[in-house]
């Protein structure tokens, strides 16, 4: 049935438009994935009855796999199971697969299709969901990937989960959270992007506060999740219940792609490895030596702001200020300062750059030349870094009063302190460091390095940072092995 099922979705593929799909946010499960994830709901089902939820089911993929999964289980008799899908293109591909599978079924299958929107067709709350009557005792979803405005309906829906624009599939996850029953286990598959950054920070709150992460499953290779669909969305696999007992262990495991599934590299990692609590952060470690990086970072109690210093996003976005741009110094410019200007550790001025001179007309686009640590806020995937970064002294421009920088880099900044050169030196050491950059790439999947991720990351206190200064300004080069060497030798 499964095979069958995946042909008929195929063919859907070929025959509706990838942008009319893209509207509904439809990008539909590939078969290996859909039994990998019916396999997560591991332990052995005692009930004679249970319900089962597939929100957003598609051709019904997932809820097939399951359900021929479940027919292995002699303690179930009866199997209740709730397909909500809105799109009326596909609406009639799903009952026919879903009828087909209650025919070829030894249990007694109850199915119902609910055609509405899955969020607008109940109510949600933050507070105990006891009184809600949609309960399940599983939930499989594929969520819609759809990114949506702030005031569209389901967003002023589930208000108090949101912060900015959300996307339709962490909406989905919230509402099964809030569907399941006491000690009720979902599978979800979706971007990663969730577990980290302030637009998902009420979602990780209400997860962490309702359920316990039990699985968590990676892809190496973002173009082999969804072959069908050219998705270059990092994607994970979790599966969670909805429990307040303790967890002492979250299972990781990891593949390139769909054809390593059944055989990928599993770690159980200590629970509140995975889950930090500065800002409910999901860390994704696959190996002990990440494991061991994050338990050594996050014994450090300051951070940036607690430090008296700030990273900041650079102020100039070059499009809507092409009047202001220069490619030669005049008596009325300041230096510019891009990604390219990142030089082995400094800041390189001038490089021969096209508008690399900023006109001084506009006061908010003006910072003070005082020092900054300068760091790249885009890389690409396959550069070995992601924190790329390079110290830009004052003193190596005294004639300027004034400098800018370009909107694609972050800056460190000193908001109540004075950056001194020991502390920039050190900030160096920490931010050129191995062992921050695999912080880094542990918390954020994307190649886009965040202000708001690198202002909470743990950090030394003030005055060891001064210390790792004075020793980098010891040496005569400003690599990464330098950095690892004195952070190994002044923390051991």
């Amino acid at each position: 049935m499964l095979e069958k099922i995946y042909s008929k979705t195929l063919d859907y593929i070929n025959m509706i438009p990838k942008q009319d799909r893209k509207k509904h946010g439809q990008f539909f499960t590939e078969i290996n994935i859909a039994k990998f994830m019916i396999k997560l709901f591991q332990e052995s089902i005692k009930k004679e009855t249970i319900s089962i939820l597939d929100p957003g089911a598609g051709t019904g993929i997932l809820s097939c796999a399951l359900i021929e999964e479940l027919e292995n289980n002699n303690n179930i008799k009866n199997i209740k199971l709730t397909c909500y899908e809105k799109d009326k293109n596909i609406i009639n591909i799903l009952s026919e697969n879903l009828e087909e599978v209650k025919k070829n079924s030894c249990k007694n299958l109850e199915i119902n299709i609910i055609n509405d929107n899955y969020i607008l067709s109940q109510p949600f709350s933050l507070q105990d969901s006891s009184n809600n009557s949609n309960k399940y005792d599983l939930i499989i979803s594929n969520p819609p990937y759809l990114k949506i405005s702030s005031k569209e309906k389901e967003a002023l829906h589930m208000k108090e989960i949101c912060y900015g624009a959300p996307n339709l599939y962490f909406l989905f996850a919230s509402m099964s959270i809030y569907n399941l029953k006491n000690n009720g286990e979902m599978v979800y598959i979706m971007p990663r992007s969730w577990t980290s950054g302030a637009y998902f920070s009420k979602f990780r709150e209400y997860m962490i506060n309702n359920t316990k992460l039990l699985n968590i499953h990676l892809f190496s290779s973002r173009e082999k999740v969804f072959k069908s669909e050219n998705i270059l969305q990092e994607i994970i696999i979790i599966r969670l219940k909805k429990t307040r007992e303790n967890v002492r262990y979250i299972k990781i495991t990891s593949s390139y792609s769909t054809d390593e599934l059944f055989n990928p590299k599993s770690i159980e990692v200590p629970y509140n490895v995975v889950v930090s609590n500065v800002n409910n952060y999901i860390f994704l470690p696959i190996n002990k030596k990440e494991i061991n990086v994050l338990k050594k970072i996050n014994k450090f109690q300051f951070t940036l702001p607690k430090l008296g210093l700030k990273m900041k996003t650079g102020l100039v976005v070059d499009f809507r200020n092409k009047n202001l741009l220069a490619n030669n110094e005049t008596k009325n410019t300041v230096p510019l300062i891009y990604s390219q200007h990142i030089k082995n550790g400094k800041i390189k001025f001038p490089i021969g750059k096209e508008n690399e001179y900023l006109k001084a007309g506009k006061k908010a686009l003006l910072q003070k030349n005082e020092n900054y640590l300068i760091v790249k806020r885009f890389t690409s995937k396959e550069e070995s870094r992601r924190i790329q970064c390079a110290m830009y002294l004052a003193s190596d421009y005294p004639k300027y009063k004034y400098i800018s920088t370009q909107n694609k880099i972050n800056f460190i900044v000193g908001e109540n302190i004075e950056i001194t050169s020991n502390i920039l030196y050190g900030l160096y050491v920490v931010f050129n460091s191995s062992f921050y950059d695999l912080y880094y790439r542990i918390l954020n999947g994307s190649t886009q390095v965040n202000s708001t991720e690198i202002n909470s990351m743990p950090l030394p206190n003030l005055y060891d940072v001064s210390e790792l200064g004075k020793k980098l300004a010891q040496y005569n080069e400003l690599s990464t092995v330098i950095c690892d060497r004195i952070l190994e030798e002044y923390y051991g």
